[in-house]
């Protein structure tokens, strides 16, 4: 189970030990009461239309059934994506890929950090370059894990807290349409573990499951061949802090049919930041070869 999975279960279960969910379901079923009991006077109103009645009332009966078993209900839900999710980054048997990297990141960085940075320091304006470019990576990327992990449990607390007072309205004809809302939303929430799992999956069959694997290939997929192990380390850190911030918006577009743009939009994203490293290494290449030029020699003084 992925770190930030644990920390949603731990986040639900305090919500459930400070009666916050016994307290939300008793105002909850007042409100499917009153719920069902206007979507009867809408039925009336239409002319005494039963079929209406009755599809409100089997929405009132499986929602109270709902109700009866949430906390239960709804973990089940999240347990089902969870299991499919771990199933699928299992099958790399590389375990929490992200995690792992920022560990062997971590260890390199205590091992080879102060040497490698003196080295470009020692660079001139090559070195400070690249050392804007080694910090930025190393500093984003466990930012980016860590805004990832703090949001899925707080968008899956909001949803958990929340899901009682939308989903009772769903009788109820005119305002259904917010219980239908926030089912999307639950499914782009559960989303968010699978897309996670899938991203763990292909960053291992490109060959970046491991710290060793990015340094003995001397590149990242094909390209930046000839760069220093740390600038390596560096863009594949800048590579993953990316597709751990584009989940969200990618699990969003899939659930609600817009793979299409999702596609382009991820597309434009990826060429944009390797265009940008290319770039940053560009300029430490030729800030590299200016410095081992050595400059001009002065013109002879004129002859007398």
């Amino acid at each position: 189970m992925f770190y930030f999975e644990q920390l949603f279960q731990t986040a639900m279960n305090g919500i459930d030990s400070a009666n916050v969910t016994s307290a939300v379901l008793a105002i909850a079923a007042s409100i499917l009461l009153l719920s069902f009991l206007y979507s009867a006077y809408q039925a009336f109103a239409n002319g005494g239309d039963v079929r209406m009645l009755a599809v409100s009332g089997i929405k009132y009966l499986i929602l109270g059934l709902v109700f009866a078993n949430y906390g239960l209900v709804f973990r089940e839900v999240n347990g089902m994506f969870n299991s499919v999710a771990d199933f699928i980054y299992n099958a790399t048997g590389v375990g929490d890929l992200f995690a792992n990297w920022m560990n062997q990141l971590a260890q390199y960085w205590q091992a080879n950090g102060s040497s490698s940075l003196w080295n470009l320091v020692t660079g001139l304006i090559s070195g400070v370059i690249s050392l804007l470019l080694i910090l930025a990576a190393f500093v984003v990327f466990p930012v980016c894990y860590l805004i990832f992990t703090i949001f899925y449990a707080m968008y899956g607390s909001v949803l958990y807290v929340t899901g009682p007072f939308v989903l009772a309205l769903l009788p109820a004809r005119g305002v259904d349409h917010l219980s239908r809302a926030y089912l999307v939303n639950l499914m782009t929430f559960q989303a968010w573990g699978l897309i996670y799992a899938i991203l763990q999956v292909l960053m291992s069959a490109v060959n970046l499951s491991s710290m060793n694997a990015v340094l003995n290939a001397n590149g990242v997929l094909n390209s930046f061949v000839g760069s220093s192990q740390m600038m390596l380390l560096a863009l594949t850190a800048i590579l993953f802090s990316l597709s751990i911030a584009v989940i969200p918006f990618i699990a969003n577009r899939i659930v609600r049919g817009d793979v299409g743009s999702t596609m382009i939009t991820l597309a434009r994203n990826i060429s944009t930041a390797a265009g940008w490293a290319k770039a940053s290494v560009g300029m430490v290449s030729a800030a590299r070869t200016s410095a081992a030029v050595p400059p001009p020699a002065p013109p002879p003084p004129p002859v007398a």
